[in-house]
């Protein structure tokens, strides 16, 4: 008996930017992907925050400087509303800036972004970071990996690690699940990772899975943050 393929829905798209040339550009290379759709554009922080609350969309474009309201606000603002929603799969959020700046990387992803890049990045590069969020994997510009985390993350204070939830998140880890945060943290993927320790990939998705777990981290980028805070992973590293 024949039975037809399963169809996979396409990725719903969001792109907030207050330009309105570059929205048409986004939509116009997002839409000529037949996995990717946009389904919402704003022109503001304000605006995006205000259709997103009641719009269904499972990637968000979001510029940095915007009127009304900053990207850096409004993802705060999306993040808080859809972790209290509770809902299974919240949306992924990617921060665009013309702007080469670690400070905007870094608050990006303490506000809760998944992912940082540059709007100058390559339309492939563009496309790439919205699959791979969807798929529970962050993303940050090339440019501004290592130096975002060697230069702007420190290690707590020791007088605030003794008894603070991150540290007891970090001791929790197994040894193995220590390598693999490591790895994490000097940008490899599951497969990379996988190829390194001589095991299955599905072995290293099932200790990210554990580590995200027990860290309380939304995304990679979130676990690799309170490895460099807790001195577990150390600049240069």
């Amino acid at each position: 008996m024949y039975l037809e393929p399963v169809s996979t829905p396409p990725i719903r798209v969001a792109i907030v930017d207050d330009q309105q040339l570059l929205r048409a550009g986004f939509r116009m290379v997002i839409d000529s992907q037949p996995d990717l759709t946009v389904v919402l554009e704003a022109g503001d922080g304000a605006q995006a925050v205000r259709l997103l609350t009641d719009h269904e969309v499972d990637v968000v474009l979001m510029d940095v400087r915007m009127p009304n309201l900053d990207g850096l606000a409004a993802t705060a603002q999306l993040t808080e509303v859809w972790s209290a929603a509770g809902t299974a799969t919240v949306p992924r959020i990617i921060v665009l800036t013309t702007f080469d700046l670690d400070e905007y990387a870094l608050e990006a992803i303490r506000a809760g972004a998944s992912g940082f890049l540059l709007k100058d990045a390559p339309p492939e590069e563009m496309l790439a970071a919205i699959r791979t969020v969807h798929s529970g994997d962050a993303v940050i510009a090339p440019s501004t990996t290592r130096r975002l985390l060697d230069r702007l993350i420190t290690p707590l204070p020791q007088e605030q690690l003794v008894e603070s939830a991150q540290a007891s998140a970090i001791s929790s880890l197994t040894d193995r699940e220590r390598e693999v945060l490591m790895a994490m943290a000097r940008g490899r993927s599951n497969q990379e990772i996988a190829s390194d320790l001589f095991v299955a990939e599905a072995t290293v998705k099932t200790h990210v899975g554990r580590i995200l777990a027990k860290l309380g981290a939304r995304d990679r980028v979130q676990a690799v943050v309170t490895a460099y805070e807790t001195g577990l992973i150390r600049p240069g590293e």
